[in-house]
């Protein structure tokens, strides 16, 4: 098979030079909004001593897991958005697949853990300390990572597998699995199936396990007596509540139906989202609504004042 040999052609909207260049100019700038901003909550979450929570501990966890996951795709995209060759190594591909699918796993599995926090925080508040103990915070942050190895192992090297069209154009931003997929001229139900139940179990599974969770919140808050304790409740969860909301609505368009005709025409655009706009949402939703986090900030800065006037 030529492919391990010729690459891949990530054709993008190849046929449009014009939103090329101007989506270039865009995912520039979140881009760079996105280093920023998940750069500053692990700074202020390592720096203030205020923000050394399971909340925060977690937050810092999924900048992290933003930060590269960007980094694993974006700048091959600003390249492709820029310059007319378009293509990439067979390795560069399957390196970029198993991170894309590796990170965005264990997204999934961190947004359940952060929904877990914060139950046990609404609705067992006076257990919370107890409960969220240092060792089952590092413990659940070692499931977040393993989770996305093991994602990442199952479906990653049958991909990379795959009898590919001899054309090698992936109709597509980046290397991921419906893209390649639906560039497979053999048989690919093994690889459906194995998406399938990918998706079910870091897709759907948490998804379902979320919404469960905030059920109960939703019931312990409503059952609060004061009206500054429910809004400070939920002001607390609405922003991770948020952060569910944007990630696996444009996910799971993607990865449900992989050979669909939506997934291939405006999957692109989704993919765009989930890719670009939703990492660079994500610390801006944590920074802007959050009173913690702008304090950490302030204080951070009042310091350096200090220090440059003494």
């Amino acid at each position: 098979m030529i492919t391990y040999y010729n690459g891949f052609i990530l054709l993008g909207f190849s046929d449009n030079p014009r939103l090329e260049r101007t989506l270039f100019v865009v995912v520039s700038v979140f881009y760079t909004v996105t280093l920023a901003g998940n750069t500053t909550i692990i700074l202020l979450s390592h720096l203030d001593p205020h923000l050394h929570t399971p909340m925060y501990f977690f937050l810092t966890h999924l900048s992290a897991l933003d930060l590269c996951f960007t980094t694993s795709c974006i700048p091959q995209m600003l390249v492709n958005f820029w310059s007319s060759d378009k293509t990439i190594s067979y390795l560069g591909c399957a390196v970029q697949l198993y991170i894309f699918l590796g990170l965005g796993a264990s997204e999934c599995v961190l947004l359940l853990v952060m929904a877990f926090d914060r139950y046990v925080a609404v609705c067992r508040p006076l257990h919370y300390a107890v409960i969220m103990r240092p060792p089952l915070c590092h413990r659940l942050a070692f499931l977040v990572w393993a989770s996305g190895v093991f994602g990442t192992l199952v479906q990653s090297p049958s991909t990379m597998k795959l009898p590919f069209c001899r054309h090698h154009q992936v109709d597509d931003f980046v290397c991921e699995v419906p893209a390649l997929i639906r560039l497979a001229c053999g048989d690919t139900r093994v690889n459906e199936l194995q998406i399938s139940v990918i998706g079910a179990v870091f897709l759907m599974g948490p998804l379902l396990l979320i919404l469960v969770s905030y059920g109960r919140i939703a019931q312990a808050v409503l059952a609060i007596q004061s009206q500054d304790g429910r809004t400070k409740a939920f002001r607390t969860c609405s922003s991770h509540l948020a952060v569910v909301f944007l990630f696996y609505c444009s996910v799971t368009a993607v990865y449900i139906r992989p050979r669909s005709h939506f997934s291939q025409k405006g999957g692109k655009f989704l993919t765009l989202f989930y890719t670009v706009v939703t990492p660079t949402l994500n610390p801006l939703i944590y920074t802007l609504r959050n009173k913690d986090m702008k304090g950490a900030f302030r204080r951070l800065l009042g310091k350096d004042r200090m220090t440059t006037e003494q």
